[in-house]
């Protein structure tokens, strides 16, 4: 390329760039321009706007204005009409104030005439009561005169005379209320021991002490025993009972002071005998197996006596302690269904007079509850009771019953007193219980020898199989009034050195003779 082309391209190109200046240029200018009339027209609307936006704020002042000025109006006309009828309520008072006060006034004149009025008569009374006074004394000194008695001694007079009648109708009174008294009493108490006797059912005495159990032959006998006796020792020593294997054919009699243990030793050697596996290990399951039946039965005999007699609220181990009396007996009667039949006899005595029948028959349940342990623990079945009772949280009134029902401490409540009478009742009613001839035999001499040991006792019987004992006595060493005496001590020596159930009567017989001849 020559020079002269690059000149002219040069050319071209600077032309070009100035074209292109002078056009932006040219473009900025107009766009200036536009915005300047663009400016110019917003501030013309904007002093517009505010022109019209002034008018109508001065319209709405001058409208509030006027609204402002009629609110005022209307609450000045309700202001002054309230104070008008304020006015009128306060003249309304003042008139009615004026009225009282003028009441008042002609009520305190009232009492100011009252007052004098009351004045005069309360003068005229004193002196009344001067003038009655000085002819009381004048009486009184005439009738002095009259008697010969000054004042004091004729009323000390007449004070020992009425009080002498009246020391003497009252003893009388105090004796007939005495005599009526305890015959109506003697009469409720016999009627109230009746109707509970013949409303309450009860069983013979049939338990006794050995359990017999029958084999089903004789050669079961040597099974038993085993090899160089090994089974019945270690049946005796599970059990703690004595085995007795004599010459009674196809049986064995089981003996233990303590029922429970005799009563699972017998459970255990029947299922033995059915089961015909007899050696230690069997022995021992058995033994095991019996217990667990018969912590069932106690269980069950303990909820069946509650059940039955409706005592509630027991607690789980007295409930244990009185299925244990289901295997316990005194005298062969079942203590169990002794205390479910004192409870039924104390709840029908409570309801017959009256007091708390639902304390009687608890009481009555618990009554020999120490007989459960009295084997295993050291004192008697009443302290023995008592210490469990308060144990488990039975209320002072249940103990208390419990401690009294064989006379240990004096009984202090009604519930004490039907407890003890309803125990016994229950142990003195025919068929009850039963003692074997001998011990009944030593009974009823001991009761003879004690009541003819006295001084003055000619002869004595024991009749009524061991219930009465008759005393003759010697009427030249015995007065009447001795008899008394002699039939107390009497009384209280067989209290004091014999043990029976029940009670015994003690008749004491005075007679006298006068013999002659007629020739």
């Amino acid at each position: 390329m020559n020079n002269i082309d690059i000149m002219t391209v040069a050319v071209a190109v600077i032309a070009a760039v100035v074209a292109l200046v002078i056009g932006i240029l040219l473009g900025w200018n107009r766009r200036k321009s536009v915005a300047e009339r663009e400016i110019s027209s917003a501030e013309e609307e904007a002093t517009r706007m505010i022109n019209e936006a002034i008018k109508s704020a001065e319209n709405k002042k001058r409208e509030a204005m006027v609204e402002a000025k009629e609110e005022i109006l209307k609450q000045r006309s309700e202001y002054e009409k309230e104070v008008k009828e304020r006015r009128a309520d306060l003249q309304k008072q003042e008139r009615r104030l004026q009225q009282k006060e003028e009441n008042l006034d002609r009520k305190t004149d009232a009492i100011e005439k009252k007052e004098e009025f009351l004045a005069e008569k309360h003068a005229q009374l004193d002196q009344q009561k001067e003038e009655l006074q000085g002819i009381r004394r004048k009486q009184t000194e005439m009738i002095e005169e009259i008697s010969g008695f000054t004042a004091e001694e004729a009323k000390a007079y007449l004070i020992e005379q009425v009080q002498t009648e009246v020391t003497h109708e009252a003893a009388m009174k105090i004796k007939e209320i005495e005599s009526r008294a305890k015959e109506e009493a003697e009469a409720r108490a016999k009627e109230i021991i009746a109707t509970a006797i013949q409303r309450c059912a009860a069983d013979q005495v049939s338990e006794i002490t050995v359990s017999v159990v029958p084999l089903p032959n004789d050669e079961m006998k040597g099974r038993i025993i085993g090899r160089e006796g090994r089974n019945i020792r270690t049946l005796e020593t599970m059990t703690g009972v004595d085995l007795i294997i004599d010459d009674t054919p196809e049986a064995i009699t089981v003996s233990c002071f303590e029922p429970v243990r005799r009563e699972i030793a017998r459970l255990a050697l029947e299922k033995l005998i059915a089961d015909g596996r007899i050696h230690p290990t069997r022995i021992e399951e058995m033994v095991e197996k019996a217990k667990r039946e018969v912590d069932a039965v106690i269980k069950s005999e303990g909820e069946r006596s509650t059940f039955e007699t409706g005592v509630r609220g027991l607690h789980p181990e007295l409930i244990k302690m009185l299925g244990r009396l289901h295997y316990r007996t005194s005298y062969g009667q079942n203590v169990l269904r002794h205390s479910i039949e004192v409870s039924q006899l104390a709840g029908m005595m409570a309801a017959e007079l009256g007091t708390d029948v639902q304390s009687a028959k608890r009481a009555g349940l618990l009554h020999d509850l120490g007989k459960s342990v009295d084997h295993e623990m050291e004192g008697s079945h009443v302290a023995l009771g008592v210490e469990f009772a308060r144990k488990y949280h039975e209320k002072d009134d249940i103990i208390h019953a419990i401690q009294a029902h064989h006379g240990d401490v004096e009984p202090r409540t009604l519930v004490a007193c039907i407890v003890q009478a309803a125990d016994a009742i229950s142990a003195a009613r025919p068929g009850a219980r039963r003692e074997n001839l001998e011990n009944y035999i030593k009974r009823l001499e001991q009761l003879e020898t004690i009541t003819g040991s006295f001084p003055g006792v000619e002869k004595s019987y024991a009749i009524q199989a061991g219930r009465e004992v008759r005393v003759m006595v010697k009427p030249e060493e015995v007065s009447e009034d001795r008899m008394v005496l002699l039939a107390r001590d009497l009384a209280k020596k067989i209290e004091e050195e014999m043990e029976y159930p029940g009670q015994i009567k003690v008749n004491v017989l005075r007679e006298t003779k006068a013999v002659e001849y007629a020739k």
